[in-house]
């Protein structure tokens, strides 16, 4: 063979060799491009749980946190006769900063476990992604960032004069807590999540949250306000110091039902849905004990919904040009510098602050969140007019390590996008 021919066969199986080494790596990429797959029950269609004691474990968790309408009694929360558009933008190119290295979206959405992503700048649409099957047409369980949702609902009410003032004590509308801690909270104490009482949250299954779903699953009507009325060990004085209690946005879903004489559900649809134009109607969880929605973690919507809830609020109240939320109470209630200290970021907590049930960054502009455990989120900086919403299935409740990724990639999206970063 002459050395010409010989050298044309060598670089002949060279390209086959990175042929078939590109093609290896496309499947390793495709493989785990959607991390616990296989854990996360893809092989079966990621079905629902049967149950409320199912619905958390990793082979149901997928289908789960999009099907809780099948799962747990819910209430309806109509959509809008007049669907606000959410404009194409053009495709974003995200990148973030994380533990010293640089990474791009998709290098995100391959190490995270996010069942969809949507970022939004000034209203218009540059990334929007599902995962694990999901789609858009799905509703995606809020967990806590329904406290944000419950207090746009209060700030309603107050505006209507429905609820007189703040500082009314929740007893004022919730008899059955008369002289509990919880009923001589203020509204205020409540949400600043300060009322001083003694309220474990550890979602161990043995903590007071446990046993306050315990009585949210049972059968006695009057079990729930039973439940908020035993938690009196104070841990601090009212409206002292930030700790985190599921508990107390719970209070406030039954001080908005007795002060409207309505539920929480047609609140929703009237004072928030309808006006801000969401396409899909959305859930809210039921008590079975007492058919009172859940509001401190369980309201299920779309993607784009809880796009527009973002739009919403990176409007301050405003949406198409028509104030729904009064501004000042969202001032009031995402702004550090209307915090007292104790509230402020680094004081409630080693990095967030916390508001009227929103999460509060360290950050010069305004910029704040809406989270929920397992890596629910919905972060808003209104000054750059970007939004993030992400669903997941993180792990563990509490996920410190995801959390920190998911932050470092928000403040990749604000250095991608035109946001501000300044502390």
């Amino acid at each position: 063979m002459s050395p010409s021919l010989r050298l044309q066969g060598m670089i002949k199986n060279e390209r086959l060799r990175c042929l078939a080494l590109a093609s290896a790596l496309t499947w390793v990429h495709l493989a785990r491009a959607e991390p616990d797959d296989k854990a996360l029950g893809k092989a079966e269609g990621y079905p629902p749980g049967a149950s409320i004691a199912t619905m958390y474990a990793d082979p149901y968790k997928v289908g789960s946190f999009s099907a809780t309408d099948k799962i747990l009694p819910t209430r309806k929360v109509a959509r809008s006769d007049s669907v606000t558009t959410l404009r194409k933008g053009t495709p974003a190119a995200i990148s973030y900063k994380y533990k010293g290295s640089t990474y791009q979206l998709d290098d995100y959405l391959e190490r995270e476990r996010v069942t969809s992503l949507l970022v939004l700048k000034n209203g218009k649409t540059v990334t929007e992604r599902y995962r694990y099957g999901r789609k858009a047409e799905d509703h995606f369980l809020s967990f806590s960032m329904a406290k944000s949702v419950t207090s746009m609902l209060i700030a309603v009410a107050l505006q209507k004069s429905l609820i007189k003032s703040l500082d009314d004590r929740a007893e004022d509308y919730v008899p059955e807590l008369k002289g509990s801690g919880y009923g001589a909270a203020t509204l205020r104490q409540l949400l600043r999540m300060s009322s001083g009482m003694k309220f474990r949250e550890r979602y161990d299954g043995k903590d007071d949250l446990a046993m306050l779903r315990l009585a949210q699953r049972g059968a006695q009507p009057d079990g729930v306000l039973k439940s908020l009325a035993s938690f009196n060990d104070r841990k601090a004085e009212p409206g002292e110091k930030f700790s985190y209690a599921s508990s107390e946005s719970t209070v406030l879903g039954y001080v908005l039902a007795r002060a409207t004489g309505r539920s929480v559900a047609s609140l929703t649809s009237q004072w928030l849905w309808q006006p801000l134009g969401a396409e899909a109607d959305a859930w809210w969880n039921l008590s079975a004990a007492d058919k009172q929605e859940e509001t401190a973690g369980y309201f299920n919507a779309t993607l784009r919904d809880y796009g527009r809830l973002g739009l919403l609020l990176a409007g301050d109240g405003a949406i198409n040009g028509r104030q729904i939320v009064p501004k000042d109470y969202l001032l009031e209630a995402t702004s550090v510098d209307r915090q007292p200290q104790a509230f402020r970021p680094g004081q409630a907590t080693k990095y967030y602050g916390y508001g009227y049930q929103f999460w509060l960054f360290p950050l010069r502009h305004r910029t704040f969140g809406m989270i929920g455990i397992y890596g629910q989120c919905i972060f808003v900086q209104p000054d750059s007019g970007l939004v993030m919403v992400q669903t997941a299935v993180n792990k563990e409740p509490s996920d410190a390590e995801a959390g920190r990724e998911r932050d470092a990639l928000w403040r990749g999206v604000l250095s991608s996008l035109g946001g501000h970063l300044e502390p």
